[in-house]
């Protein structure tokens, strides 16, 4: 077993996460961390790695600011019920995945199709993978941070134009060989519903739910605010 609770594989994934998006350090809180994004409309997140319903409660209800992420390890229909007025569920459910990593030869990358290339390098502690087409024209792209002996998968995405090429598959075997020969032991990846099929093809499985809540505009404070610039 790569990680004994979720709550391990969670701590695990945040602090890479955090490394691959450029963000701050997670903040240990109570209930999880809290990662300071500092991005436009998007502030910071909170990740749960055991969430209930008394402590999402607690928490949504108490964040007013928009833009503010939280992340839960739950089923997505357990955290819609959760979540206080003026969150919502965006986008679909994901999966928290894991797979245990081996410096051998299984995990070379396959072959690329003909006329395509990959290119990757480090930046900043992180590994990124890039596939281009002769033009120099990103097909497919990806990125792996390695902390300690647990590497994180991020970002991975394959242009419309150029799926159903295998391209998915080279870059994550690019990704995680670079990562076994660092060192990681396990990988882990927060993977969308469409991308979950991809991942389980090459040997990654489910750990846990995944789903995300948003915090949206004071829409109430808009409208007394369009009200008053009326008047």
């Amino acid at each position: 077993m790569l990680f004994t609770t979720t709550s391990e594989a969670v701590r695990a994934w945040v602090h890479g996460w955090a490394l691959s998006r450029g963000a701050g350090e997670p903040s240990p809180e109570p209930w999880g961390f809290t990662v300071t994004i500092g991005l436009p409309g998007h502030p910071v997140s909170h990740v749960l790695p055991s969430a209930d319903e008394a402590t999402v409660r607690e928490l949504t209800g108490s964040t007013t600011g928009p833009g503010v992420w939280l992340k839960a390890f739950v089923p997505a229909e357990s955290l819609a019920s959760w979540i206080a007025p003026g969150w919502y569920l965006p986008g679909a459910p994901g999966f928290l995945m894991s797979i245990a990593l081996h410096r051998d030869s299984a995990r070379t990358p396959p072959p690329l199709p003909g006329g395509y290339r990959l290119r990757t390098w480090t930046r900043a502690g992180v590994v990124h993978a890039r596939v281009h087409t002769p033009d120099g024209t990103t097909a497919a792209r990806g990125q792996i941070s390695v902390d300690g002996s647990t590497a994180v998968v991020d970002k991975v995405e394959t242009h419309p134009a150029h799926r159903r090429r295998g391209l998915g598959r080279v870059i994550m075997g690019a990704l995680t060989v670079t990562a076994a020969d660092r060192g990681a032991t396990a990988g882990l990846l927060a993977s969308t519903a469409a991308g979950r099929a991809l991942y389980e093809a090459t040997g990654w499985r489910v750990a846990a739910p995944l789903a995300n809540a948003l915090r949206g505009p004071d829409l109430d404070r808009e409208v007394r605010a369009g009200h008053n610039v009326s008047a």
